[in-house]
Order: C-alpha cells, then structure tokens, then sequence
C-alpha cells in the first residue's frame, strides 16, 4: 500500500511532489503542499519514498512535513554535479538507475531527498541525460551539444520576444525607450513581417512579440517601421524582397574612376565627328546612349544610328560588368530611379554628352528617294554630339527643319513596311508623375504616338532588327528577342481605342530571349534583338560586345552556351523589374486617388467575371475591380462613370461604385 508514502509525479512537464492519501488500487489520492487534492493512476508515479509521513494526523502539520520535504529535494538539487555525472558515465553507453547516480554524487547513504534532487536536477536539465523508465541514459556528445544549441536558441528566443514586447509596447504608446540590447533582431523581425506575412521565417517569434505587446495584426509592422524611422512612409517594399541593389559598392565604384581616366586606343575607328549628330529624348534624361544623323547622298539619304560602345571600356567578368549583370536594367519608378552603372559612367563618361568626342557602334543605312534600304553597314566609330534636342522641340520645330521632316517621313516609310509585314501598332500614353517639395502629386499621360518618339522608336527598331540580321547571317551567337503572332488580331477600333488595345495586349505571347533567330510578330521583322541601351540593360551590352568582336575581326566574347546560361539570370530580374514597376505604378496612382475621395472618373468596362466588373480608369490606365452588385447590367466597352469611395496603397485597395 502506498498511503502515507511520498509520491513524486509529472504534471505539465514540472516534477509535483505529494503524499498518497488513499491507494485505491487504480487510482491514488494525493495532497499537495498547497493543499490540493488530486487523483493520479498508479502508473503516473515517478518516485515513491521508502518512509511513511502519518497521514491521520492534523491536516497542517502534514503539509509542513510536505513543505520541508520539498525544501530539502530543493535544495540538495542545486547540489547534484550534473555535467560531472555525465564525464563519469558518458563512456559507459549503459542506463543507470536513480539510486546509482545519487550515490555518485551524494556518497553511499543516500536518502529518498538525494535521490528525488538526482531526478530532478536531471529531470530539469534535460541536456546531459535522458529519461527512461526509472532509469538514466548519458546522451551522446553529438546530442549534448544539439540540445546545448537548441536551448540557446530558445532562451534567445525567449528573449527577442520578451525584449520585442516590451520595446513595441512603448512606441505604440509613443514613448521612445533606449535601444534594447536585441534591437537589431526585433527590426529583422517587424521587417519579415511587413514583407512576408504570414511567409515570414521567424512569424511565431513576430506573432508572440505582437501578441504580449497587445497588437492584434501582423500587418502593423510595416506602421511600427515607419514610426521608428526605419522606412519611409512610401517605401518600395519590392526593393526589399527582391534585394535590388541601389547603391554601388566601392569596388564597383574604384573601377569606375579607373574608367573614367582610361585612355582608349581608336586608330581602328572610322571618325564620323564632322557629321551633324544630335540626340532625341525626354528633358531630365542624363544617359544618353542613342544618337542620330541623316545626311543627303546621291539619289537619297544616309541615316546614321550611334550607340555609345561600352565595349572597350566596361570589361567581361570585372567588378562593373558583374554588377550590371546583377541588376540586368536601369529602373525607372515613378519617385526614383536606379541606375545600372554608376552615374560618372551612365550621365557623363560613357554617355553621348553634346561637345565630347566618344566611342560608338554605329550603323549607317543607305536609303533611296522612296526610303527603300539600299545597303547598310556597322563601324566602330568617334562621334560627337552636336545637338541634345527634346522631344517637346522636334514636335515643334520638326516641319520647318529639313533634317528632321527628312527623318520623319523616313520613320513613317519604315513603320508603314513593319505594318505591312504584321507589325501591331498599338501604343498607349505613358503614365507620368510630377512630385513637388509638399508631397504632392500629380499624374498625366504622355502621348507615344508624336513625330519626335516615333523618329527614336523606329530607328532604335531598325537598329535592332539589323543587328540581329547581321549576327544571323554571320552566324555569331547573340540573344534574339522574339515573339509569336498573337492568339487572335481584332479588328481595329479607333473610336473606342483604350478598349481595343487593353482587348488585343491580352491576346499576345509573351516576349521570348534565346540564342535562337525566330520572328517578332509583334514589331512585324523577321528577326530582332536589343542593342540600342547598353547604359540601361545588360543584354544590349552583351549584344554589343558580339557585334564590337566581329567588327574588329576578333572571335566572340561569349559562347551560344554562355549566353543561355546569362538568359536565365537575366530574364528573372527583368520579370521581376516589371513586377516593382507595375506595384509602384499602382502604388502611387492609389496614393493620388486617396485624395479625391467622392470624385468621379471615366471608366471603360473591360471584362465580366462571377461578382465583379474588370473596368479601365482611363485617365490612368490603371485596371480595377467594380462589384456588379452597384448597379445595372453593364456592357464590355461600355463607357461609364465611377466614384471613388476609399483608396489605400499601402494595402492595395480601391473601392469605387458606379455613378448616379
């Protein structure tokens, strides 16, 4: 019978020391220091002491009996050598009762207090043995030192959470506390969470943190970064989870002064600095790597099409070529940009500057009266920018300027051959956004389809088509852009054009890079690559390192097999530069909506699904939802009226309902 025996057993993985009451054979009945009754199979119990307490006594003195027990296990607990125990028997690879390990470290009389302190001294420790029916078992080294980490770990965890909690709380409550000791981790963590979510690595650790500093939503990390200054109130979360480099680090920066003093043999260039060469683009562009000269020659004209030659100057595999390569294109955001080589290279060194002489790969197509080809051909060349015009001021002067009329009618005569061969003509504005010094913003749309861009669109798709002619007939290996005829052509639809367009672009393949020649449906030419922006992408540099090889009789830079190798890389990054470019749009024009709340907009109604209406907002392009259930059956390019009700960018919500 075990009445009146002290009985240890686990409850809640803590050992509980109590005294059997009764033993009623499958369960006994149990006291507590704290005088709380409790019933316990028999099975449960850890340790029965071999002494009786006399349970028919007063009630008090039985539980100070239980309390000094406890007193007594306690302390003899703190004294029991648990990783000496594990040097001694570690070798052993045998299991030691309660008792044996008691003795070792109490010496031969050992009473039930040393032996229940043996238990739970290892019971508590849990790193040097494991516990096994009433036996002992040394853990392996290995094991020791898996659990030693794994303990770490937790109580660092422990502490992140505890020191996080207390850290948030405090802002929450705009109180600025000194920096905890673990305040770098607790950024980490409030910085998964605004980018991950519920994806977020260390979510348990953030969710805990947030929970004992009483916020309910994970989704407030972001708020608490910006409250402490780590982000701004717009920042551009896609730069974080895609680890766009913005800076450039100082490798990359020394070889760009090595650049800039370099001095470049050209004996084997054609010096092209008499003609009258100037530039065509936007008023705030700096890297210019496009320029452009047409002369009169017997029975027509000579365009010349420039691209500044980086070639010579940003070598294959060094610190510049492999930064570029990393971050494959410029980026152009509405509030910011980020270039692809440092800017003493991309806005000066490299850059066609009017009135400095500079390296280019140029093309010069000879044309006649009707503005057929008659021949063409590429050269290194030296040329010099005379004019850096905008297009604001082709548009303006282009009809009384003879060069310019004679350039235009040229790029029409192309563009009408492309048309002809099945190019789809279908451009819409460009959305631009103007932010003055109080935040605000403002957004209007850039026609494409003016003189001055279609001078600079066609002559960069020339270029491109030619060069990629010339690396196919010459059998060098370049990377082709193409794409297939699209799924269906719709008719063409003038009076109703957003709508047309928005339909046909859904209809279109994908742009595809290989090292394979195949047609671009959509440009309507046979073959087609990129080598007109050698600042601003990486594969335009690549193109152009071929060509430059061939130029001067050199073998090829790259093999077919290194550049399907380079594609891969290059094709993710450019997707997901796409991706930022398209959420910061969005972003944006979200952050303008929020400020006209109640306001109405024209609309397009693009597409129907099961609960809602896909529509066009025509003054920004931007495609959004409209809940069929606010109003009549709407038609597919239907023109309506909707009104904004609520709009969030940083949560990407716009709620509108159709107008009165």
């Amino acid at each position: 019978m075990a009445e009146g025996k002290i009985i240890e057993y686990i409850d809640q993985r803590k050992i509980v020391l109590s005294v059997c009451l009764k033993d009623r054979g499958s369960k006994l009945q149990l006291l507590t220091p704290s005088n709380h009754e409790v019933s316990i199979s028999p099975k449960r119990a850890l340790l029965i002491s071999s002494t009786t307490l006399n349970i028919s006594g007063l009630r008090e003195e039985l539980l100070n009996k239980l309390k000094m027990a406890e007193k007594r296990r306690t302390d003899y607990m703190a004294k029991v050598p648990v990783q000496d125990l594990w040097e001694l028997t570690r070798e052993e690879n045998e299991t030691f009762t309660y008792e044996y390990l008691a003795q070792l470290s109490f010496g031969d009389n050992v009473t039930d207090d040393h032996i229940s302190a043996l238990v739970r001294a290892l019971f508590a420790d849990k790193v040097y043995f494991k516990m096994k029916d009433d036996y002992f078992i040394p853990n392996s080294p290995d094991k020791v030192e898996q659990i030693r980490k794994a303990t770490e770990a937790a109580e660092l965890r422990e502490r992140e959470i505890t020191e996080g909690a207390n850290f948030l709380k405090q802002v929450i409550n705009d109180r600025y506390p000194e920096d905890p000791p673990l305040k770098e981790k607790i950024i980490e963590i409030l910085v998964q969470l605004a980018l991950y979510g519920r994806d977020a690595p260390d979510l348990k650790v953030g969710k805990e943190m947030f929970s004992r500093a009483g916020i309910k939503d994970i989704d407030r990390a972001r708020h608490l970064l910006v409250k402490l200054d780590i982000w701004g109130e717009h920042e551009n979360l896609d730069l974080h989870r895609l680890k766009t480099r913005i800076d450039f680090n100082e490798p990359v920066l020394k070889e760009a002064d090595i650049v800039i003093r370099k001095e470049i043999d050209s004996s084997d260039r054609e010096d092209l600095t008499d003609l009258s060469i100037f530039t065509i683009d936007g008023p705030l562009t700096r890297d210019f790597d496009d320029a452009l000269s047409l002369q009169p020659i017997d029975g027509g004209h000579r365009l010349g099409i420039h691209i500044t030659d980086l070639s010579p100057f940003i070598q294959v595999d060094e610190h510049l070529d492999k930064e570029a390569c990393i971050r494959a294109s410029s980026i152009y955001l509405p509030a910011n940009q980020i270039p692809m080589f440092p800017s003493s290279l991309s806005n000066n060194a490299l850059s066609l500057v009017k009135g400095f002489n500079r390296l280019a790969i140029s093309l010069m197509v000879d044309f006649d009266k009707g503005w057929n080809i008659n021949n063409y051909r590429f050269i290194p060349a030296i040329v010099r920018v005379e004019e850096q015009l905008t297009y604001d001021q082709v548009n303006a002067a282009y009809t009384g300027d003879p060069v310019l009329l004679a350039l235009y009618q040229l790029t029409q005569a192309l563009r009408q051959e492309r048309t002809v061969n099945g190019a789809l003509l279908i451009p819409l504005p460009e959305i631009h956004f103007e932010f003055d010094d109080n935040s605000d913003i403002q957004i209007r749309l850039i026609e494409q389809e003016t003189p001055a861009r279609t001078i600079v669109s066609e002559c960069m798709i020339l270029y491109n088509w030619l060069a990629a002619r010339f690396a196919s007939e010459t059998a060098l290996p370049i990377l082709y852009r193409s794409q297939e005829p699209p799924q269906e052509r719709l008719s063409t639809d003038e009076s109703n054009y957003i709508y047309y367009v928005f339909q046909q672009r859904r209809r279109l393949h994908p742009l595809f890079i290989d090292t394979i020649p195949q047609q671009h449906s959509g440009l309507g030419v046979d073959v087609y690559t990129n080598a007109t922006s050698p600042l601003r992408r990486y594969m335009d540099l690549l193109v152009q390192r071929q060509i430059h090889s061939a130029l001067l009789k050199k073998g090829p830079v790259y093999t077919e097999s290194r550049l399907k190798e380079l594609t891969i890389l290059i094709q993710q990054t450019l997707r997901d530069i796409d991706l930022m470019k398209r959420n910061q749009i969005r972003y944006w024009t979200l952050k303008y909506v929020a400020g006209l709340i109640n306001h109405s907009f024209n609309a397009i109604v693009f597409q129907k699904l099961r609960y809602k209406y896909l529509i066009i907002l025509t003054d920004f392009l931007l495609v959004a939802d409209l809940p069929t259930a606010t109003g009549p059956e709407l038609s597919l390019g239907e023109h309506i009226k909707v009104v904004v009700k609520r709009s969030d960018p940083w949560d990407d919500v716009l709620l509108l309902e159709l107008a009165n």
